[in-house]
């Protein structure tokens, strides 16, 4: 292996391919919901077409992630990770308690692997949503359509294990996915030496960031790249809690080349820390939120498509790129010209307290630097 050699990575925020998304696609599950407010997943779909027209289905799996497959073939990724925001299972035992359960059809995986998806987080609010049986069907699933996945297992050990994407002579990557309590994950989600969950937190203060970094330490070669996938923070707002900050510089510190967080339903801010990346709020990417109302001055119909570079070894820093989306119809488009320039300005507010700026181009990339 070449320990100068890099790897490029594509990393996104939240991938919801259960309720609305599911019933588009060619074989969509029962539709029955246990919200408050909406009991059927076919309703997210026309909302959808409230806002903007209607959508003929069933479409196929490609269809919904639109123009960010040319995007995807255009920049080469080695690798394409996401944290998957769904149970894909036909179970109907919903967990008690919660508001919002998501759930895809195990015939619809192909819409992950439409994407070429390599690894799937799953150390989430969402992906117990069916209980332990959907769990487990969501992991016989992704096994068996050969998609990689790391957070959630049917034991700790299982759980907390790294997914390991090999890239043959240009190195590994070990992908550890992790999910905190502050974005809603239940206590009794967590996976234990006899049951089955999700590898949640027991905070995220820096001695637990330590503990951690021990174990990478533990399961990494000479020169492999480490990516850590979060699911923390609350939904809404730009401001990033302190400890979320000490957090990823912490892991960083123990040897992290990525900070792979999400939960916010917008984009947050960014921080090349000591060279690395840190994002500390992917944002949604692939949802069926399309004409819900509310919180409309986040823009949450934008998305952005991370590629990042790490350089085996951290010889070099990170070099990141950046590609505005937008969710349309159900599927992923290129932002407008406009919606870029905002994106940047608000990404550039954002960045500010860690001296992270961005830079947005001619063709409506935008890369990240410093702003110093």
């Amino acid at each position: 292996m070449d320990h100068r050699a890099t790897l490029r990575l594509f990393l996104c925020g939240d991938v919801m391919t259960g309720r609305g998304i599911d019933q588009i696609l060619p074989h969509p599950g029962d539709p029955t919901l246990y919200e408050d407010y909406v009991k059927d997943a076919r309703e997210y779909v026309r909302l959808a077409e409230l806002a903007n027209g209607r959508i003929e289905r069933p479409v196929d799996f490609s269809s919904i992630w639109g123009d960010a497959l040319a995007e995807l073939e255009t920049a080469t990724p080695d690798f394409r990770i996401i944290n998957l925001e769904t149970s894909i299972t036909t179970s109907g035992r919903y967990w008690p308690g919660k508001a919002v359960h998501y759930r895809m059809h195990p015939r619809n995986i192909g819409s992950l692997s439409a994407a070429r998806i390599d690894c799937c987080c799953l150390a989430n609010n969402h992906v117990l949503d069916w209980g332990r049986e959907g769990l487990r069907e969501t992991l016989e699933t992704l096994d068996a359509a050969g998609l990689g996945h790391a957070g959630a297992g049917l034991d700790d050990a299982g759980a907390s294990a790294p997914a390991v994407l090999d890239g043959g002579p240009k190195g590994r990557v070990l992908v550890y996915a992790l999910g905190s309590a502050t974005s809603g994950i239940p206590d009794g989600w967590a996976a234990t030496p006899r049951a089955s969950g999700v590898n949640l937190l027991p905070d995220i203060s820096e001695k637990t960031a330590h503990a951690f970094t021990e174990r990478i330490g533990r399961d990494r070669r000479p020169g492999d790249a480490v990516v850590a996938s979060i699911h923390w923070g609350g939904n809404w707002g730009f401001a990033i809690a302190p400890a979320q900050v000490r957090f990823a510089r912490a892991l960083v510190d123990g040897g992290v080349d990525v900070v792979h967080g999400h939960s916010s339903h917008h984009a947050r801010g960014l921080e090349l820390y000591r060279g690395r990346l840190v994002i500390y709020g992917c944002g949604d990417f692939l949802t069926d939120y399309e004409g819900i109302g509310g919180y409309e001055e986040f823009r949450a119909d934008l998305a952005l498509m991370y590629f990042a570079d790490v350089t085996l070894g951290g010889s070099e820093p990170v070099r990141t790129r950046l590609i505005p989306m937008r969710m349309r119809q159900l599927r992923l488009e290129r932002a407008s010209a406009d919606e870029a320039r905002w994106l940047s300005m608000i990404l550039n507010r954002a960045g500010e307290p860690f001296g992270t700026a961005v830079t947005l181009h001619d063709d409506g990339a935008m890369t990240v630097g410093s702003g110093g």
